[in-house]
């Protein structure tokens, strides 16, 4: 055997052993996602990632839940004029058009958790469950990272 043989196969294997950052239902892809609070006895955080459509229709995030917050909601960010950024509840959701990227991040639409259950701490992992509209539920393993 190679040396190029031996070392794909070491790598193929060390690639099944590492669980994977993308979280995909066939038809939806999350990546890059993370979550954060403020401090540790922060009442509120939020969650922040990348979902692509790989579907010629688009599909719609309708919800998030969270056994982490008393409530979890979709929440954007307005400009309400003079420099002064409002968030908001999205109660219809975040439309994911085919074949594009909505981004979910600071400054922008996000998962807001509120009142939450205990601290977020780096290196945590938050469990929560995406539903779209199409696509159905999807549950998310998010890990906390308070240096992003």
């Amino acid at each position: 055997m190679s040396f190029k043989s031996i070392l794909m196969a070491a790598i193929a294997a060390v690639s099944l052993a590492l669980p994977s950052l993308a979280h995909d239902t066939g038809t939806i892809v999350v990546e890059d996602a993370y979550a954060r609070a403020a401090g540790a006895n922060a009442k509120a955080g939020a969650a922040f990632m990348e979902i692509s459509n790989h579907t010629p229709d688009d599909d719609r995030l309708l919800s998030v839940t969270s056994d982490v917050a008393a409530r979890v909601e979709l929440h954007t960010h307005k400009d309400m004029g003079s420099g002064v950024m409002q968030m908001s509840h999205v109660e219809e959701g975040f439309v994911i058009q085919a074949g594009e990227t909505h981004m979910l991040e600071r400054g922008g639409d996000h998962v807001m958790f509120m009142g939450l259950n205990r601290s977020l701490n780096n290196g945590d992992v938050v469990t929560v469950t995406l539903t779209f509209e199409k696509a159905g539920e999807m549950v998310v393993e998010i890990p906390v990272d308070l240096n992003r």
